[in-house]
């Protein structure tokens, strides 16, 4: 029985880790295309669905941690998962405004071509057992460019974001109400641009070692 658990999670994960590594594929593909045809300001709306799906998805990394279907540490995947879908949705998909900066291009090709490689390692442990040492070498080299990259993307679209986040008042909930609570969206927001320098070093330090087992 032990055995057959085994291949199970060993072919669901390997489903998974191969789903999304084409779903980012599918990313850099669109995003590489719309800068040669179009330029920066039509890199979003080229990849705006198969990047909601491909960052939406690795919520259900969450999920595993949760059940033990991998050691990675919840309280390591959560704060860059939990960015990452801030920036999908609560920046980019709910402040069209932002969309055309030319941030969002180097935040895209950031992440596909990170998660690219990641999924694609994961991938192949799960399906073979292993994975090839130049691909062990290629996910931790270029993370060294591609990480400081993607979070300086990440910071300057949120910081681009806050003054139309301040305007439009979206997701701010105002007092008197109901339930005798407020929240102001652009607080938070803030607050999310104080957190990002010790988040960074928690993602170089604990994150990506613990993504490697």
């Amino acid at each position: 029985m032990a055995g057959f658990l085994s291949t199970l999670r060993r072919i669901y994960l390997s489903l998974y880790n191969w789903t999304v590594f084409v779903g980012w594929f599918q990313v850099l593909y669109f995003a590489l295309r719309a800068l040669r045809e179009g330029g920066p300001t039509t890199v979003y709306g080229s990849v705006e669905r198969p990047l909601q799906l491909a960052q939406t998805a690795a919520v259900m990394e969450i999920l595993h941690g949760l059940v033990g279907l991998v050691r990675s540490p919840v309280s390591a995947t959560l704060p860059q998962i939990g960015s990452r879908l801030f920036l999908t949705w609560g920046i980019l998909w709910s402040f069209p405004e932002t969309r055309a900066h030319i941030l969002v291009s180097s935040l895209v090709i950031s992440w596909s071509i990170t998660e690219i490689i990641r999924y694609s390692f994961f991938g192949m442990k799960e399906a073979f057992g292993f994975a090839p040492s130049w691909l062990l070498w290629l996910r931790y080299s270029t993370f060294l460019i591609l990480y400081p990259t993607g979070i300086t993307s990440e910071v300057g679209l949120i910081y681009v974001a806050l003054p139309y986040i301040k305007a439009s008042e979206t997701y701010c909930i105002r007092m008197p109400n109901k339930w005798n609570f407020s929240f102001d969206y652009f607080s938070a927001s803030i607050l999310a641009l104080a957190i990002y320098i010790p988040g960074m070093f928690i993602c170089i330090f604990f994150v990506y070692p613990s993504q490697a087992v």
